[in-house]
């Protein structure tokens, strides 16, 4: 694994197949590591499901589902120490698990709820500085830059802060992404790029977008070493994102991860992958599965049967179960949140406004009116 060299930004780096056979070089991870990251993969899955669930009951306004994604997410974020800085993407439930959030403060976001920290802006899934985690911005590749930004700033101020971005491949054809990996090139910028790669910039293929042979090889361009790696396979993920940040880590730089995965539901709620993909592709990606693989990997290692199986996933279906009991009896945002977090001190004119918004919830109760 020596090198980051443009030989292994056009390979293809695994430790298990599809069958959870090991068929790479096996790293030594320790036995709890493998089954957090497990844990970690089995709680995004059902966090993921209830999701999906609660938007087509109307609950949730839009939903990004992340099935098939979970160990690209999960394996490259537990390479991270707490105090490092994470910035998202939208479909990464599993490193917000990874980084210390509870499914209940997730789902509070998601619901808009009163103890939704965001307030109900924007489509964020969640971020907090308590958790060194930024809210996910809508616009695809935004983070990026950002991201070098920061990694630029632990620099300067002398910490050994690493900072980890995920973006999809559709983010890899917007000028926020060359402009980042250019600066964090030249610079050497702390900061490790793991794109999502599955398959599927909403509707546009892969193939619509570049001509390249693979993702990875477009950081070499910027002096950005690149490596490709299953992206359904989570040890190999994590050997390869804990190589990138121990490397940023004493000031070698940034690195590109590839991680090849496949999107197996919408990109989100609202749309319909019928109209540009086959359900033939989805079948021929099933098989790749990431959860599917690595249970029948720590299976075979005598780390996992089929009954600790069963009560794990029980125990935190349950617990999300619960959760989302709570969050749902949690009263819903105020409407005065409309007009906060603007300004420190708000204007004469949003003074104005917020007294009159009052002043019309006020009659509109005592007219009997609903107040949503």
């Amino acid at each position: 694994m020596s090198g980051l060299g443009i030989d292994r930004a056009l390979g293809f780096y695994r430790v298990i197949d599809e069958e959870g056979r090991v068929v790479g070089e096996e790293p030594d991870i320790p036995s709890a590591t493998l089954i957090d990251m497990y844990t970690y993969m089995v709680r995004a899955r059902i966090l993921d499901e209830w999701l999906l669930k609660l938007q087509r009951m109307g609950k949730v306004a839009i939903h990004a589902p992340n099935r098939g994604q979970e160990a690209a997410a999960v394996g490259a974020s537990m390479a991270l120490r707490r105090e490092d800085w994470l910035f998202p993407s939208y479909r990464e439930l599993g490193a917000l698990l990874v980084r210390g959030m509870s499914e209940e403060e997730i789902l509070d976001r998601a619901l808009y709820n009163a103890d939704d920290p965001l307030k109900g802006s924007d489509f964020a899934i969640y971020g907090h500085r308590k958790y060194n985690t930024i809210p996910a911005p809508v616009p695809v590749g935004n983070q990026i830059p950002h991201a070098v930004g920061a990694a630029m700033a632990a620099k300067i101020m002398g910490h050994d802060t690493v900072v980890m971005t995920f973006f999809g491949d559709g983010a890899t054809s917007r000028g926020d992404f060359h402009a980042g990996l250019n600066f964090a090139g030249v610079f050497k910028a702390p900061v490790v790029f793991v794109i999502q790669n599955n398959m599927w910039a909403i509707s546009v293929p892969l193939s619509r977008q570049t001509k390249a042979p693979t993702l990875a090889i477009k950081g070499v361009a910027y002096g950005v070493p690149g490596i490709r790696v299953d992206g359904n396979d989570v040890v190999a993920v994590y050997r390869v994102a804990v190589e990138a940040v121990n490397r940023a880590r004493s000031g070698e730089g940034p690195t590109l991860i590839e991680a090849r995965t496949y999107r197996l539901g919408p990109h989100t709620t609202a749309d319909d992958p019928s109209r540009y993909r086959s359900e033939e592709e989805v079948k021929k990606y099933e098989k790749y599965e990431p959860i599917r693989r690595f249970r029948r990997y720590l299976i075979d290692r005598g780390l996992l049967d089929e009954e600790k199986d069963k009560e794990l996933w029980e125990k935190w279906g349950e617990h999300t179960r619960k959760a989302i009991e709570r969050s749902l009896e949690k009263p819903p945002l105020p409407v005065e949140v409309i007009l906060e977090d603007v300004y420190s001190e708000p204007p004469w004119n949003l003074r104005e406004q917020l007294r009159e918004l009052r002043e019309s919830i006020r009659v509109m109760k005592e007219l009997g009116l609903e107040v949503e």
